[in-house]
């Protein structure tokens, strides 16, 4: 049986206890668990930055077994960014060193007079004095706990804060593994308030597989090298993404004005190849989609890991910005100053927009669009909360409410939380899971691109016939809520298994059928309907959280831009007389036709009310009246 530590700052008390099994066979582990912790130990109307928010982090189901792609944490918290329901997820080695510490959860709250960092091995847990880490950026703190030399994992994982976490800059981050990012939400800022500055863990066990497991991971292992749906991940990473999408103008642009850019020559798959090292991946990984990239920066070489799509196009086309070597460079300085690259492109370019329109400008930045010196320099600047980044370290809901002058209309969030690089008017599931997504906007919240892949194979395995036609549509809203809530009780198992969505979710290369003889041989004797069902009951308890915190359908939203301002869409041509990609003439256009009508079918499918609260009888359904 795995432990759970609980610990609180404010006194410096730690208790280590078995973990519930009866919590184990509800919630599974990782995003599961968390999600009942949180709910039980947060009270409503809590300031998340004091005493009385917990940080917890939790292990998923197949975290310390080598099951492919099993190195997914979870990190669970009362929002800075929304005030409702956070979460945040990482891979790397962080979460397989803490689970063969033998530790399913580490449950936080308080807050420390002084910096500590928590120092966890096999015999023991403590609080140790991180004073002399305080200021620190993340590679300097992991260079000192782990030793700058020291071959990788030898003195175990680190997961740490940097100065954006210690100065509670609303889009913190926790990393670990030096470029792997807990980052959504703010979860770096709530262990700033607890000045709780890292985490290091050590064990010496080197795995934990039941012998009858082995077998079921070769297995699995195999399929996801061979299967072709994965083919573009391996060979490419994420940033395979980033060519069709600017095809098909699912590619957010200067702050979701645009969905293509005329420079994508420049950094699609084929180019970032030119700025790669070597392959990496998490531990445990068959896919190892990620790298080691190395461009010119402002200083001199940067190396990082990645940028993967998501902060390539936030600090690349979301900014108007063509130049690799400076998304190489931000990638490398969000990493190190613990930001989220997500929020961070989307407030730099709200900032940028802001400026365009004539209500924001700058003594110190000129916030143009493309400026490196302003991409880098706010940075900087909101990390430490020094100038406009004071204001803009508060993320783009709050800055737009002092900015005023209708600054909110180029906002683009939900909840408060900024969006993710998918372009709503395009990708209209997830247009419809950024508005419904517990912790605010979300693409790996339910991850509905079943209609976008193509991926006709799944959608005829998991859909009704009569529906599978309309619902393959893109551009039609039909059937668009059918598509999201499969995705999200995927993607909550895929949280509690402690598994990467990129197996999942993302290609649907393993289903949760696959998961079973797995599940079984680790005590869960379960049918593939009652494993969804435990999906569903996870995001049901996250949806209490925040009605209880008095959210409701009003919440559910997007920026009016995606249901008022129709956005045009062009053909990618090439150039008679240079072969590069320009943008020709207009094909099309997109925009969100109805999304009233995509939530009423969302919360009828779910069982909630016209205002998004879960009915009696569905709470009854999932064993969660006691939360009612």
């Amino acid at each position: 049986m795995a432990k759970t530590a609980w610990i609180n700052l404010s006194t410096g008390e730690i208790r280590v206890e078995e973990t519930n099994p009866r919590l184990l066979q509800q919630f599974l582990g990782g995003r599961g668990l968390g999600a009942k912790y949180l709910y039980d130990l947060v009270q409503p109307g809590i300031d998340p930055f004091g005493p009385e928010n917990y940080i917890i982090f939790t292990n998923g189901l197949f975290s310390g077994t080598s099951w492919p792609s099993a190195s997914r944490y979870h990190v669970t918290f009362k929002s800075p960014a929304t005030d409702g329901y956070g979460y945040a997820n990482s891979g790397g080695g962080f979460g397989p060193e803490l689970a063969l510490a033998d530790y399913d959860a580490l449950i936080v709250s308080g807050v420390s007079p002084t910096p500590v960092y928590l120092k966890i091995t096999d015999e023991s847990i403590s609080l140790e004095n991180a004073e002399h880490l305080w200021g620190k950026r993340t590679g300097e703190v992991q260079d000192i706990l782990l030793g700058a030399n020291s071959p990788k994992g030898a003195n175990g994982r680190v997961a740490c804060i940097g100065p954006a976490g210690e100065n509670l800059v609303r889009i913190a981050s926790i990393i670990n593994d030096y470029g792997r990012a807990a980052a959504r939400g703010g979860p770096g800022a709530v262990m700033g308030s607890k000045k709780l500055k890292a985490i290091h863990v050590k064990s010496s066990c080197k795995g934990k597989n039941p012998p009858d497991l082995k077998d079921e991971i070769k297995r699995l292992n195999q399929h996801l090298r061979q299967d072709p749906k994965m083919q573009g991940l391996i060979d490419s990473g994420t940033v395979i993404l980033m060519r069709s999408k600017n095809v098909s103008g699912d590619l957010p642009a200067k702050n979701h004005q645009l969905g293509q850019v005329p420079f994508i020559d420049k950094m699609d798959a084929a180019a970032m190849k030119n700025y790669r090292t070597k392959r990496m991946g998490c531990r445990f990984c068959p896919v190892q989609c990620s790298c080691e990239s190395i461009g010119q920066g402002s200083e001199g070489p940067i190396h990082t890991e990645g940028p993967e799509y998501e902060s390539t196009d936030a600090l690349g086309p979301v900014l108007w910005n063509e130049d690799v070597n400076v998304i190489i460079e931000g990638n490398y300085l969000c990493n190190e100053l613990g930001l989220d690259t997500i929020s961070t492109g989307k407030v730099i370019g709200f900032a940028m927009e802001c400026h365009e329109k004539g209500i924001l400008s700058d003594a110190d930045f000129n916030l143009e669009w493309g400026d490196a010196c302003t991409i880098l320099g706010l940075m900087k600047s909101i990390s430490y909360r020094k100038g406009i980044g004071d204001l803009l370290a508060e993320g783009t809901k709050r800055a737009a409410e002092k900015i005023g002058h209708g600054a909110e209309a180029f906002a683009m969030h939900v909840k408060g939380l900024e969006i993710p690089e998918q372009e709503p008017r395009v990708a209209k599931g997830f247009g419809l899971g950024h508005a419904v997504s517990n912790r605010g906007a979300d693409h790996l919240y339910g991850l509905p691109a079943i209609d976008l892949a193509g991926n006709f194979e799944t959608a005829r395995k998991v859909f009704d016939p009569e529906i599978i036609d309309e619902l393959m549509e893109s551009s039609n809203e039909k059937y668009k809520a059918d598509m999201l809530i499969y995705g999200e009780h995927f993607c909550a198992l895929s949280d509690a298994f402690g598994v990467c969505k990129f197996t999942t979710t993302e290609e649907y290369s393993l289903m949760p059928s696959d998961f079973l003889p797995g599940l079984k041989i680790m005590g869960f004797d379960l049918d593939e309907r009652s494993l969804l069902q435990i999906g569903e009951r996870i995001v049901n308890l996250e949806r209490l959280f925040n009605v209880r915190e008095g959210f409701d359908r009003k919440d559910d939203n997007l920026p009016k831009r995606f249901t008022t301002e129709e956005m045009p869409i062009y053909a990618n041509e090439r150039d008679p007389e240079t072969g590069k990609t320009i943008l020709g003439k207009q094909i099309g256009s997109a925009i969100i036709h109805d999304l009233d009508a995509m939530l009423d079918r969302y919360y009828q499918l779910r069982s909630w009310d016209e205002l998004g609260k879960p009915k009696p009888e569905k709470l009854q359904e999932l064993n969660l009246m006691s939360e009612y």
